[in-house]
């Protein structure tokens, strides 16, 4: 039986990621940070607590110690790290931490598998932020596209990216990256845009609130559901090779279709209870994001269970039943 290892195992990702492991019938271990509410470290993973509550340990991927420790007991066939600070707007106000929890967790992460010597294979969650707006002549962004980060979130990204580059080159290391575009689900945090809508809408649509206040409405995102990208991020660690690609849907959408969209679903017109706030908007805006999955689909069977439009219906049924 394979051993994995999951850092941020009570995210989205991490909770997706942990259930269609245990399908793989892996033995599935997960690095929960610990925080003052018990109960919000596991809420996402509640429904298959029983499976895996004597494999969860707590410890910081910015704690190289306790990361020692995990990686020394459990020696995982495979280290998926998606711990972090996942919010880009979050990382203006934070950007050390930011850092620290990407950057240097990274670091920590690969000085403990390559100290541990154990061949464990990596997969390092990146990001589509990291190439800021840079963008190839036909809209699309490629593993070949030039990096120009906006953010600190992206910029830390854009530095463990580089890391699991260094770390393979350099010691003969199994680590990939995965260039992840936007993903989304009823897990999704509430302070996501995705999610924000969502939850807005359906508050309007029950009359337990006015408006919704959102920033730009106009940028693009290339948007797909978790679900579907976690299992790319399993294929990437089966490969014979590591190497870094692009995880995206290849269709792009913008916040106002995304509000568009919802509203209608609900009965309503968005331009009816949308509203702009400064807020909400990035000192540097981010503009268009759509990516190219040749280079993915020359190497696995790239199957999405999900669209667009299935994904949103998805969360508005999540929240209808929950509000």
């Amino acid at each position: 039986m394979k051993k994995a290892l999951i850092t941020g195992i009570n995210g989205q990702d991490g909770s997706y990621l942990a259930e269609f492991l245990l399908e793989q019938d892996y033995e599935v271990h997960g690095i929960v940070r610990r925080n003052s509410i018990p109960e919000n470290q596991t809420a996402r993973i509640q429904h298959i607590y029983k499976e895996i509550k004597n494999n969860l340990y707590h410890a910081d991927i910015c704690d190289m110690s306790s990361l020692l420790s995990v990686v020394g007991k459990i020696q995982p066939d495979e280290v998926y790290n998606l711990a972090a600070q996942s919010h880009v707007r979050i990382s203006f106000d934070q950007p050390i931490y930011t850092l620290d929890s990407i950057g240097v967790g990274t670091l920590n992460l690969l000085e403990v598998v390559r100290l541990t010597d154990c061949n464990t294979k990596v997969y390092q969650a990146s990001s589509s932020e990291m190439f800021g707006n840079s963008i190839d002549e036909d809209g699309f962004q490629r593993e070949t596209t030039p990096m120009n980060p906006v953010s600190p979130y992206a910029c830390a990204k854009l530095l463990a990216y580089n890391l699991i580059k260094c770390y393979r080159e350099s010691y003969g290391m199994f680590a990939s990256n995965g260039i992840l575009f936007n993903h989304e689900s009823p897990r999704r945090g509430g302070n996501f845009v995705t999610n924000k809508v969502v939850i807005g809408a359906v508050k309007i649509k029950k009359g337990l609130q006015d408006k919704l206040a959102l920033g730009n409405l106009d940028s693009t995102r290339d948007w797909g559901h978790a679900k579907d990208y976690v299992k790319i991020m399993w294929q990437i660690l089966q490969l014979d090779e590591p190497g870094d690609y692009i995880c995206a849907t290849g269709v792009s959408h913008s916040v106002r279709d995304l509000c568009e969209y919802t509203f209608k679903r609900l009965g309503m017109d968005y331009r009816d209870y949308v509203i702009q706030d400064p807020r909400f908007f990035r000192p540097t805006e981010l503009d268009a994001l759509k990516g190219d999955t040749s280079k993915l689909h020359n190497v696995i069977d790239l199957k999405f269970e999900y669209s667009f439009d299935t994904m949103i219906d998805e969360m508005i049924s999540h929240w209808m039943e929950r509000i």
